[in-house]
């Protein structure tokens, strides 16, 4: 269970530790201002697609061969950025690795979920799964600057490349998986997925979540740059809002993701996302900024596990790969389209937290809404 989470974390730093780097080096290859922008998205967009593929697949021929497939075909990716000479061959290299990425994060918590180990919960499991994505997320870009600057781009290829590969050789003969049997599928749940409201939910919630994270990479840099402060104090502000959600994940506070209702925990969690993005246009100093990010990573460490978890409950064994395919598929669709809304809408910093905040607290009431009159057409009949 432990080298699961040892993956994703590897397998996030993959995409983390290209954050900082991946602009100026597309630049060093000759790409336009226009070019840098599609080199950024063109990983998003195929790693939708591999998301797609990787949960269509995961419930054919199983995920432990998906997820050591992924990692082999990431690390020898990689290796190919080393060779890139022009944008051209960038953009061909930057859909393959998005591609091939795609395929692994649904396959590790197809794995996660479905571990034989009676001790860990389901809220508890997906808790754990977030801590690794947050440490990821901040080893990552800290990674990825420091050793670029010191020892150059090709230094960076070659060792994710290394450790993707090594890794993905760990999964393939350190782990173990029993795969649900065909003969069940029809037997007990049926042949098609079925996208029942509790998906719904949890489809809806890890969009909206990702969607004003991707609005708050983009916003965040404006407002330090609007306050005066330095630029460093961008990567602080993300780095508390990391290590706050860690704290949640880990502490004794992850029991409540087995306790409380998780569609209650969701909705909480959003709403304490829109308060941050509210303070966070409010706040005139370092230290309010600080406290509206700490509250944003309260709200992320309420949805993840409970979203997550959710699509573990509602989508049954032998259809967890398509279900966390989709999860994982609004999770990168999140991130584009938080970026580009705030780019195209061209507002100042604290004009864009708020369109954010109201965009997030009228999502939720429209769904709050639309199942309460569910709820209500089913009394009646």
């Amino acid at each position: 269970m432990r080298l699961l989470y040892i993956v994703v974390i590897v397998a996030f730093i993959d995409t983390f530790s290209q954050l900082p780097i991946i602009a100026p080096f597309a630049v060093s290859v000759g790409a336009t201002p226009l070019i840098v922008g599609i080199v950024i998205g063109m990983y998003s967009f195929s790693n939708i697609v591999g998301n797609i593929i990787s949960g269509l697949l995961i419930d054919r021929i199983g995920a432990k061969v998906i997820l050591w497939i992924g990692m082999v075909a990431v690390g020898i990716v990689l290796f190919f950025y080393s060779l890139v000479t022009t944008p051209t061959e960038l953009l061909i290299v930057r859909f393959l690795h998005g591609l091939v990425g795609g395929l692994i994060v649904p396959a590790a918590f197809v794995l996660i979920s479905t571990m034989k180990k009676r001790d860990v919960k389901k809220g508890k499991a997906m808790a754990y799964s977030g801590a690794a994505v947050g440490v990821a997320a901040i080893i990552g870009p800290a990674l990825g600057g420091v050793l670029t600057s010191k020892f150059g781009y090709d230094a960076l290829f070659y060792l994710i490349s290394t450790l993707m590969v090594v890794f993905g050789m760990f999964t393939l003969f350190f782990i173990k998986y029993e795969k649900v049997d065909s003969k069940l599928k029809t037997s007990k749940e049926g042949s098609n997925f079925k996208l029942v409201t509790p998906l719904i939910h949890s489809y809806l919630s890890i969009f909206i979540l990702l969607f004003t994270l991707g609005l708050l990479t983009y916003t965040l840099p404006l407002k330090v740059e609007s306050l005066l402060l330095n630029s460093s104090t961008t990567g602080i502000l993300l780095s508390v809002f990391g290590i706050v959600a860690i704290l949640f994940f880990l502490l004794p506070t992850n029991k409540l993701y087995d306790q409380a209702r998780k569609s209650v925990l969701m909705k909480i969690g959003l709403f304490l996302i829109a308060l941050s993005l509210v303070a966070l246009s409010l706040s005139n100093g370092i230290l309010t900024l600080l406290l509206s990010m700490a509250v944003f990573g309260i709200g992320f460490a309420y949805i993840f596990p409970s979203t997550s978890a959710t699509v573990m409950e509602y989508s049954g064994e032998s259809r967890q790969g398509i279900a966390f395919g989709i999860f994982y598929s609004c999770f990168s669709l999140g991130v584009v389209t938080g970026s580009f809304v705030a780019g195209l809408l061209a507002l100042q910093a604290n004009e864009l937290f708020r369109f954010g905040s109201i965009t997030v607290v009228s999502i939720v009431f429209i769904f709050m809404f639309i199942t309460s009159k569910k709820k209500k057409q089913a009394l009646d009949n």
